[in-house]
């Protein structure tokens, strides 16, 4: 099965040049976590998480209305295409690390795959549990 059978194809994204503030914005209203950054000619340069403006924004004290995506984004971006298989897919989420997966096709951001979206098909839920606990078992602290 190819990733583009159960991604999910309504995804949003950014500019390198939009606010911090309106990421912020954007996640709030779709209740989401990340958002792929796009630069027009290059397609998919970084992704932005909650994560990255609390620790590289608010925990700075920089201001969001003014600061822009590109300061804060993680570049480089682990992308997958469209015509990859679930199980590849799957698998570059559990050796990355990645929750998310945003799918291109001809560097055009298409859609993104979560591992909720492998989690709902029932012959991928091994798969799932299997990239969740791999990246759960390194990002888990000691209290």
């Amino acid at each position: 099965m190819k990733v583009s059978e159960i991604m999910t194809k309504d995804v949003i994204s950014l500019s390198v040049d939009d606010s911090i503030k309106h990421a912020a914005e954007l996640m709030k209203e779709y209740n989401i976590g990340s958002i792929p950054v796009n630069a027009d000619d290059r397609g998919i340069v970084g992704i932005i998480t909650d994560r990255d403006i609390i620790l590289r924004c608010v925990a700075e004290d920089k201001d969001i209305k003014i600061q822009n995506v590109r300061s804060i984004m993680t570049t480089n971006p682990v992308v997958g295409d469209e015509n990859i298989n679930v199980c590849d897919a799957a698998r570059i989420m559990s050796e990355r690390q990645i929750r998310r997966l945003p799918i291109t096709s001809n560097n055009q951001l298409v859609g993104i795959v979560t591992l909720g979206d492998l989690a709902l098909e029932p012959n991928l839920q091994d798969e799932a549990e299997k990239a969740l606990s791999e990246i759960s078992e390194t990002c888990a602290h000691s209290i």
